[in-house]
């Protein structure tokens, strides 16, 4: 039985992987939750570094991580900083860096000032096609996020940037994009990809930013292949 680490997107909680419980039957799963998520206490965060020792700390011997969004920065740190402890690395709906730095901080500051309700509709506009029909779920979801939590893993994504690291990865790497994702496009995914050794590309159609959720069956056969 081995390890596998479950790490999901800014603003979810462990529950975002409830569709990849069937794949994952048999595995030993720890699903961590980002500080001020879920259940999680808020520590401090400087950048995804910060989180990626989280999981370092909170995971003993070797793992396999799976990664969403800000879940699969926190597995490209980890491939670059502890490649002995890393068995295979899935890095889903991710890029190098997340747009203008700026961006974030602002985002940050607009949560700490007025929580996330003002953001939330437009973050489920990126997260889902308007083909999926679970969005009040997800929407308590995000709500339900410490807004200090949020701010400060906001901060962590305006200082991403790992555009010059990724030809240093050596673990077995399955690189995922949702076909209509406008946060972390194919095109750029497609690019990260490229840039590590041997890493597998896919997309998975009728989906955009959440593919676990939105497309778990097709993301669970990937999952299993690779795993």
């Amino acid at each position: 039985m081995s390890t596998v680490v479950l790490s999901g997107s800014l603003g979810s909680t462990a529950r975002i992987w409830e569709g990849q419980d069937p794949a994952l039957a048999g595995e030993t799963v720890v699903r961590m939750e980002h500080p001020g998520h879920g259940r999680a206490p808020l520590t401090e965060v400087r950048d995804v570094d910060d989180l990626a020792r989280r999981v370092l700390e909170s995971v003993d011997g070797s793992f396999s991580f799976v990664g969403l969004s800000l879940g699969g920065c926190v597995g490209l740190r980890i491939a670059l900083d502890a490649p002995a402890r890393l068995d295979r690395l899935v890095v889903a709906c991710t890029v190098t860096q997340f747009g203008d730095p700026a961006q974030w901080l602002e985002r940050a500051q607009t949560v700490r000032a007025d929580g996330l309700e003002p953001i939330v509709d437009a973050i489920l506009g990126r997260w889902f096609t308007p083909r999926f029909g679970r969005v009040s779920w997800y929407r308590e979801m995000i709500l339900s996020t410490d807004p200090e939590g949020y701010a400060r893993c906001c901060e962590a994504l305006a200082r991403w940037d790992v555009r010059e690291e990724l030809g240093a990865i050596t673990t077995p790497t399955l690189v995922i994009a949702g076909a209509e994702d406008p946060t972390a496009i194919p095109a750029e995914m497609e690019q990260l990809a490229a840039s590590i050794p041997g890493a597998r590309f896919e997309v998975i159609d009728e989906a955009a930013h959440i593919v676990p959720a939105e497309q778990p069956h097709a993301f669970n056969r990937l999952l299993e292949e690779h795993l």
